[in-house]
């Protein structure tokens, strides 16, 4: 489900236009809408026999695809282009560069924003780097860039390696709202942000997988500090020049500016010009066009040869191709420059593929090679959708359906009920906390529950290895020296990091596992947000302060504390929570009192509890959906809305039952306990909302029917 989020998203990040950021089961990222609303089957040709990949074969794939419904509900325009040993086999562009002036789409002209297809390019510049010994992979970033303060517990440098295969252990840190905004005038260098946002470690570099922006901004800054040249200069003179790229670069400015395409919403909305901080962006700031792109594929293809140009050695390239890093051979996660492409059912992801995916607001992109069929694509287009998700496994199917076979799975030996409790627990997604895995031996089997698809079961085949009955798509799992469970990779939620598994809740003195509340309460000491010590005392029944539902809300929601300076109460001032409170502010999830105060220290209503999260559901779920709620005892009339919301969607505890009329007493006016916060927090990390609001849909329509 997908509430409002300032998304992480699986290459780059981007922004929708909702309320702003929120909510545990809403922040799943975009690329896995598809998950609920699955792709359209293939071009015919994908059922049958493959087609040879050729000019006029590429052209009718093309022209069938771009007329399918579902590509045309999401289209404003798009380009291809596809290589093949040594030459393009097709460029086409798609729709509108900008619909307002009906500007067509020219795939050599009209410039793209490559999103974190910069990646790759700031990789390659690394790499030929290396090559002339001016870096070291196996060194700390430290050694090029200079010493930056930042905290490391382990005792492990983060060397240029972890940088390039993005197993750093930083916390996550992504770029900020304000580093997509409208001052053109204002210019931040890599070295000076960096320094600004310089992130911890949390956890032992090279150990564990997680997408990092971050990471690939400080290549971005090695690469400048290595080659004594600026970023850009050096990507120019050594990387665009050689390949004839004269239509691509890190400053909108000149051409580019003139030409990039107007960027559009979901909705087909079109959105302003914006600029980003750093002004030069290593991690996701390139701008280019298919046809430069396309040439960039030829090259590296070619074993790093362009006509009499050479910018990358033939083992500077395999290397390049090779994954560094894997759960499980089917999960495989990065290479030097380039990431796993998506799960195909019953295939998982081929380690004969090499893709990079990049999406930054309005924009999308795709790149992948087959090196083994000397085969290149790219796609790009500039309204937010799936339609790379659409197309990529459409392609695979219509031209190379032998990625797309049925994986070859060896003997493994099948683990018992009482074996499989070593994989049960609370798995945290390591770029969004927010999303979290259940995983729970239910009848003898291993099963997976999120707030994105419910409930299903996993089974086994192979060592760690789990098909997803639901999805039909792997999840593998990382064990421990103990063997316990320590990460997962699934499909759905986040394939660009791993989860990790939290500790065993320990419970309370005042809360023991046969307490009611035990599993919600025990889940928030699991992943971190209570203390996990079972000498202290929870005070079930005690209540929530205004003030700690909104930290603990948005806490958990993966949302920071604001930064703004002036604060919308005075009796804000020098409270703890007072960021906290103010970010619930500029997403419309608070108001004041009548006197202008928030009384953070007030205890909380269930009811007003309920409308602050209404406040951020109601933009997508109209209260039309749940007017058939039945609700008993009393609700003030301003949160009848909101509390019919919170009984359908099952926010509240075990203490909240429907009567034998099925209306439900919310006990609206009563205080929120402790007890009760927990287990709206756990409802909102484990329930399928979705799938219950999609249940809802369907009886209002029969209704209406």
């Amino acid at each position: 489900m997908n509430l409002s989020m300032l998304r992480s998203g699986p290459a780059f990040w981007t922004r929708t236009v909702l309320a702003a950021t929120l909510i545990l089961t809403l922040m799943a990222p975009m690329v896995h809408a598809s998950a609920v609303s699955p792709a359209s089957p293939p071009p015919a040709s994908a059922k049958g026999q493959a087609k040879p990949l050729t000019t006029e074969n590429a052209a009718a794939f093309l022209k069938q695809f771009f007329s399918m419904k579902e590509v045309k509900a999401q289209l404003a325009g798009a380009v291809v282009i596809v290589v093949k040993d040594g030459k393009t086999v097709i460029e086409e562009g798609f729709g509108y560069a900008d619909k307002a002036g009906k500007t067509e789409v020219d795939p050599d002209e009209t410039v793209f924003r490559m999103a974190s297809v910069s990646k790759t390019f700031t990789a390659a510049a690394a790499m030929q780097l290396v090559e002339q010994g001016k870096i070291d992979l196996k060194a700390d970033f430290q050694t090029y860039t200079g010493p930056i303060e930042f905290e490391n517990p382990f005792g492990v440098p983060v060397t240029v390696e972890d940088l390039l295969t993005h197993t750093t252990g930083f916390r996550i840190q992504d770029p900020q709202p304000e580093d997509i905004n409208d001052d053109f005038g204002t210019k931040v260098s890599i070295e000076d942000y960096v320094l600004q946002h310089m992130p911890p470690v949390v956890r032992e570099p090279g150990t564990s997988y997680m997408y990092d922006n971050f990471a690939s901004l400080l290549l971005g800054l090695v690469v400048e500090k290595a080659s004594h040249e600026s970023y850009e200069d050096y990507m120019e003179k050594h990387v665009f020049a050689p390949l004839n790229m004269d239509k691509s670069g890190f400053l909108l400015e000149g051409k580019l500016k003139e030409d990039l395409a107007t960027a559009y919403d979901a909705a087909g909305k079109a959105l302003d010009l914006y600029t980003v901080t750093p002004t030069v962006m290593p991690h996701g700031g390139m701008l280019s066009t298919a046809d430069d792109i396309g040439k960039f594929m030829t090259a590296f293809l070619n074993g790093g040869v362009a006509g009499n140009n050479r910018i990358l050695a033939e083992s500077t390239v395999d290397s390049m191709k090779e994954y560094r890093s894997s759960i499980h051979p089917l999960l495989p996660n990065t290479t030097y420059g380039f990431e796993a492409p998506m799960q195909l059912p019953g295939a998982g992801s081929s380690s004969k593929i090499i893709t990079k995916a990049g999406d930054l607001i309005g924009f999308s992109s795709y790149m992948f090679l087959i090196p083994e069929q000397n085969t290149g694509v790219f796609i790009a287009y500039n309204q937010q959708s799936v339609l790379r998700e659409l197309f990529y496994p459409a392609f695979i199917q219509a031209f190379f359906p032998q990625y797309a076979a049925p994986a070859k799975l060896g003997t493994f030996q099948p683990l018992s009920a009482e074996a499989l409790d070593a994989f049960t627990g609370y798995y945290a997604d390591l770029r969004l906390k927010s999303l979290v895995s259940t995983v729970a031996v239910k009848d003898g089997a291993l099963s997976i529950s999120d707030a994105l698809l419910g409930t299903r079961q996993l089974r086994q085949v192979d060592d760690n290895l789990f098909i997803d009955e639901l999805t039909k798509k792997f999840t593998g799992f990382e064990m421990t020296s103990g063997g316990q469970g320590a990460y997962l990779k699934e499909p759905y939620l986040n394939p660009y990091s791993y989860e990790q598994k939290g500790p065993d809740g320990v419970g309370y003195a005042d809360v023991t596992p046969s307490h009611p509340y035990a599993t919600p309460v025990m889940m928030l000491q699991s992943l971190g947000y209570l203390p996990n010590d079972a000498a202290l005392s929870f005070q079930p029944e005690a209540g929530t302060t205004r003030a700690e539902y909104v930290r603990l809300m948005l806490e958990s929601s993966n949302i920071k504390e604001s930064k703004t300076a002036k604060l919308a109460f005075p009796d804000l001032q020098g409270h703890p929570d007072a960021a906290y409170v103010q970010m619930a502010v500029e997403l419309g999830m608070v108001q004041g009192t009548p006197g202008g105060e928030f009384q953070p220290d007030r205890v909380i209503s269930r009811q007003e509890a309920a409308v602050m999260v209404w406040k951020l559901l109601s933009a997508q779920y109209p209260d039309e959906l749940f007017k058939d709620v039945k609700l008993a005892g009393k609700t003030d009339k301003w949160a009848v809305p909101a509390v019919r919301m919170a009984v359908a969607l099952g926010l509240y505890g075990p203490d909240i039952k429907a009567d034998t009329k099925g209306a439900v007493d919310f006990k609206s006016r009563d205080a929120l306990s402790k007890k009760e916060n927990a287990a709206i927090l756990y409802a909102l990390f484990t329930n399928p909302i979705n799938q219950i609001v999609a249940g809802l849909t369907e009886k209002s329509g029969e209704a209406g029917n």
